[in-house]
């Protein structure tokens, strides 16, 4: 797994040039990335998610799209258009902003319910469908999902169902008054963003997508992965739990984990590491834990206390 971390930690190095300071987050957008996953990235206006987005584009060298969504906007908007060519006489696709390898959603929740059903079939199948026809999209294919989780005003919630088709999600914060000042003397003359290099290929991304496959996982940890999303389901301040998708999710994720960090197989801290942002978004909390102010995140960790962790046979099986 030696290459698979040093392009890794090449794609992180890269996109640490324009976001100061976070490198977790960055790490887990790169895991989300690596495992062919969507990411929602929940955070207030202003810390950097439209140019993180651009960075890891031109990190891979892919075609970049940025849908701003508004209550107005349609499907089509999102999608493309037949439109019909009077001097062919037939029907022409102009292919919308969904049709690029990397696409920024944002403020996805300002978008009607109508509109957002749209992102549905793209997310999961890789494909869009428009007047009866099937257009495949191209490879690799990223949603960078964005809202604001302070302004409610004129958005529409996300449905459980399109919250599920994210493998992560992810807060990034706002940076140390150090990293603040660091933003500002990068920014002086130019954004950095437009001086970022490709550092891999979407062909050598592609083959190491593949080959994180084989990242070997214990039948305990995936036992592991498994009790902890049937804990949520059962957890007292829970009124739904982690899904199945859930866990496949934390498992992908737990294998692109230990292949960024050199190892060829996974660990049970892997699990407790990727276990918050692979799974707090798809828990709803209770009414009756709402009011005491019990988050998603606070479910996951009380589950991470109270499930056994697999002990020390791991390594005789793996031997």
């Amino acid at each position: 797994m030696a290459d698979v971390q040093t392009a890794a930690r090449r794609l992180m190095e890269n996109v640490e040039k324009v976001i100061v300071g976070k490198r977790k987050e960055i790490a887990l957008i790169v895991v989300g990335l690596l495992s062919q996953g969507h990411i929602l990235i929940e955070d207030v206006p202003g810390v950097g998610k439209t140019v993180l987005a651009k960075a890891l584009a031109r990190s891979i060298g892919s075609s970049f799209s940025r849908i701003q969504f508004t209550p107005d906007m349609l499907p089509s908007d999102v999608t493309g258009v037949s439109i019909y060519n009077q001097q062919t006489q037939d029907f022409e696709f102009r292919p919308g902003p969904l049709m690029a390898q990397i696409v920024l959603a944002d403020e996805i929740n300002r978008a009607t319910p109508k509109t957002q059903s749209a992102l549905l079939e793209a997310m999961e199948e890789k494909q869009v469908t428009v007047d009866g026809t099937t257009y495949q999209l191209a490879r690799p294919f990223l949603v960078l999902a964005t809202q604001n989780p302070i302004e409610y005003e004129g958005t529409f919630p996300l449905p459980e169902a399109q919250i599920d088709r994210f493998l992560l999600r992810v807060r990034l914060g706002y940076p140390s008054p150090d990293d603040e000042v660091a933003i500002l003397d990068r920014q002086q003359y130019r954004h950095p963003v437009d001086e970022l290099d490709q550092v891999i290929s979407v062909e050598e991304l592609a083959e190491i997508q593949e080959a994180i496959k084989s990242v070997y996982i214990d039948n305990q940890v995936k036992r592991y992965i498994v009790d902890i999303a049937t804990a949520t389901r059962s957890h007292e301040d829970a009124y739904l739990g982690a899904s199945p998708r859930g866990s496949l999710a934390l498992y992908r994720t737990c294998q692109v984990w230990a292949a960024i960090n050199g190892r060829d197989s996974v660990l049970p801290d892997d699990v407790k590491q990727l276990a918050p942002a692979t799974l707090a978004h798809r828990i709803i909390v209770s009414p009756a834990a709402r009011i005491k102010d019990v988050s998603a995140e606070t479910v996951v960790n009380d589950v991470l206390r109270r499930v056994a962790v697999p002990g020390a046979a791991l390594g005789a099986n793996r031997r």
